[in-house]
């Protein structure tokens, strides 16, 4: 498989996982010391701070299900690094929250044949001073999560 192929199935592993409300399965895509920015700003180090992070996260809240655009992977030496932009489905719901869309970064490295996430980070795409480019974009994602879902199958 291409190493661009493991980047994306990497980060489609993370989503998923968010989809599942598995604190733990998103941690383990982490390098031992790989860093999460969430959406709201707040900075997790390491896996078992990821997980813990996370946790209550899924216990206490009903989260929406992410859905995913991929827009650009582009490798280095053992490096790559995954662009998306993203919405939100609330529970129950069959359209993205345009409130909660973002663009997402992610940057992994091959550790030992398998890849883990060293930074990721999830930007709000409040796009101010573009109502068009915002519009656009939640049409895109909610076109997207109409007809597959909210996940692509690989």
């Amino acid at each position: 498989m291409p190493d661009t192929d493991e980047v994306r199935s990497l980060y489609l592993q993370l989503l998923r996982a968010w989809n599942g409300r598995d604190a733990g399965g998103m941690a383990e895509c982490f390098a031992s010391d790989g860093i999460m920015i969430g959406f709201d700003g707040s900075v997790a180090e390491g896996r078992e701070a990821i997980r813990d992070h996370l946790s209550p996260i899924f216990a206490d809240h009903p989260t929406a299900a992410f859905v995913a655009i991929i827009r650009a992977i582009r490798m280095g030496e053992g490096v790559g690094i995954l662009l998306a932009d993203v919405g939100m489905v609330p529970p129950g719901a069959t359209r993205i929250n345009p409130a909660a869309n973002a663009r997402q970064s992610m940057v992994a490295r091959a550790d030992g044949g398998r890849w883990r996430i060293e930074l990721f980070q999830a930007t709000p795409a409040a796009l101010h001073w573009d109502e068009r480019g915002r519009e656009a974009l939640s049409a895109e994602l909610d076109a997207a999560f109409g007809e597959r879902g909210p996940l692509p199958d690989r």
